[in-house]
């Protein structure tokens, strides 16, 4: 099998050659949605995130905790990080504002979001930051006309690791739908069809 170059591009976009390679499928069971609360900032969004969360605080506002609701009346749904990205609020210097805890199935006290919540009960019509159902893929922006994704390691995700290579599904084929909401259903098949056109080089 041939080498595979580490950056793979299609259309504007830069991928690393991992997206394509690595298996991974979120486990719920075992992580508990742990990468809402782990970190030192919050899930990067874009302005136009920030007013449609905003439009939605009234339909969250319920599930939130005391803490995270002060939090926003001080400062907002989000704020400006270290690395001067704007990023949703955190509470404690941790959890996302918009973070709730509630049994899922057979999961107990899982750590859920309170957007998405609204969203699936037909409450709003906005589901979460791209940001963070593109997780663990993250976005950079290269140029004026091009982005990078890069597949974000982390040991918190270990055993999606695991489930994705028991369940032989690529990151790329698990974030199906979040890359579509990202870049387009056309530049998804372009993105199928460089795998396959891949595949047919000898290198995966």
């Amino acid at each position: 099998m041939e080498k595979l170059p580490p950056i793979i591009q299609v259309g504007d976009v830069l991928l690393s050659s991992e997206i394509l390679t690595e298996k991974f499928c979120c486990d719920l069971s075992a992580c508990k949605g742990e990468c809402c609360v782990e970190g030192d900032a919050g899930a990067p969004v874009t302005l136009d995130e920030i007013a449609e969360i905003e439009d939605c605080l009234d339909a969250v506002w319920g599930d939130l905790s005391a803490s995270a609701q002060s939090v926003i009346d001080k400062q907002g749904v989000a704020y400006t990080d270290q690395e001067g990205d704007l990023v949703t609020s955190i509470v404690r210097g941790k959890d996302c504002v918009f973070t709730f805890y509630d049994d899922l199935g057979d999961i107990h006290d899982c750590c859920l979001c309170a957007l998405e919540k609204a969203y699936r009960a037909g409450k709003t019509r906005f589901c979460k930051p791209v940001s963070c159902a593109l997780y663990p893929i993250r976005e950079k922006r290269l140029g004026a006309d091009l982005v990078g994704l890069n597949y974000n390691r982390w040991n918190v995700c270990k055993m999606a690791i695991a489930k994705g290579m028991q369940e032989n599904l690529y990151l790329y084929q698990f974030l199906r739908d979040p890359l579509i909401r990202r870049f387009g259903e056309d530049w998804y098949q372009e993105l199928l069809d460089t795998v396959k056109e891949l595949k047919a080089q000898g290198y995966l």
